[in-house]
């Protein structure tokens, strides 16, 4: 049994790692504020005696109270909406969060796990998108208080590597879906069930020919466990992401035939810095985390995902 952190682990993905984590009989420290998370996302987990709710802002560092091995660092908002809402803050978190589970992790010398995403490509160049890709991001732009806080959590991840010899690990997270997605948070694939099944107009934007590559969260949250036991010698960053790419329109139509909804699709202008483009190449991914690679098709994730906003 390992002792293991998970910060913003009452979000999404945060409380579908910490459901595998505890499953597996190791004791979590679930961190969280709150903002975009919810204590309902986690709350069967308080069944086990292992499991640990602690509400806390990243932003401000962290006394643990006993050992802990293993750091997952995922606090920070992560749809347009929620991390747009107040752009200062988010950076911050993305940088103080770091920093500060950074030096938690020094102090009790765990493994530290980095939670970066494909945002770091930006409107990408270079297609799909290889981990050796720099990235074309605007530095300015409404995104870049997410995508510059990722980025730069991502060199002091690898300069507490390099310089204090921690053992890091940075994984680049591509378009993730599945049960636990807030219905306002703006991310495409819940706007369009939500849209969906209340027969509304399902709005796209731009021409619908932008592509996005859509992975459910359990295979993202075993590429996460994987990458965590990799040898300390390996860093990464690593792409987490499923590589069957769809357009904005196949998805859908897609969703329509799944609910079987009445909803018509209408178009809206593009928001600025929207990606044209995203899709991941999981080839390290595939040579590093044991063969790792997406098992759930789109069609069954989404019926998942739509079953789950069905019951809310």
């Amino acid at each position: 049994m390992k002792s293991i952190l998970v910060t913003g682990g009452a979000g999404f993905i945060g409380s579908h790692l910490c459901k595998r984590l505890v499953e597996e009989g190791n004791r979590v420290i679930c961190l969280d504020n709150y903002f975009t998370g919810s204590k309902n996302f986690v709350h069967g987990l308080l069944k086990y005696p292992g499991f640990q709710l602690v509400e806390h802002d990243v932003t401000i560092p962290y006394k643990a109270t006993s050992t802990i091995d293993e750091i997952y660092n995922l606090a920070c908002p992560a749809s347009p909406i929620h991390y747009q809402h107040d752009p200062i803050k988010t950076i911050k978190t993305s940088i103080l969060g770091a920093i500060n589970m950074l030096d938690l992790a020094e102090e009790q010398r765990a493994r530290i796990l980095q939670a970066s995403t494909s945002e770091v490509y930006g409107d990408p160049l270079v297609h799909p998108q290889p981990e050796s890709y720099w990235g074309n991001v605007n530095t300015i732009g409404l995104r870049s208080c997410y995508d510059e806080g990722k980025r730069a959590s991502e060199t002091l991840f690898m300069d507490y590597h390099r310089e204090r010899k921690l053992k890091t690990k940075i994984i680049r997270i591509f378009n993730t879906y599945g049960p636990n997605m807030a219905i306002n948070d703006g991310r495409v694939v819940s706007n369009f069930i939500i849209q969906a099944l209340n027969n509304e107009n399902i709005t796209v934007y731009g021409n619908g020919h932008q592509t996005r590559s859509f992975q459910y969260v359990d295979d993202l949250v075993e590429g996460m466990v994987r990458m965590m036991s990799t040898e300390d010698s390996f860093t990464g960053p690593v792409n987490l992401g499923n590589p069957d790419e769809f357009t904005m329109l196949e998805l859908a139509q897609h969703i329509i035939r799944l609910t079987g909804s009445r909803s018509e699709i209408v178009f809206r202008p593009l928001p600025s810095d929207d990606p044209k483009q995203r899709k991941p190449d999981i080839t390290l991914a595939k040579e590093k985390l044991h063969g790792w690679t997406p098992s759930v098709s789109l069609d069954e994730g989404l019926r998942k995902t739509i079953s789950y906003f069905q019951n809310l």
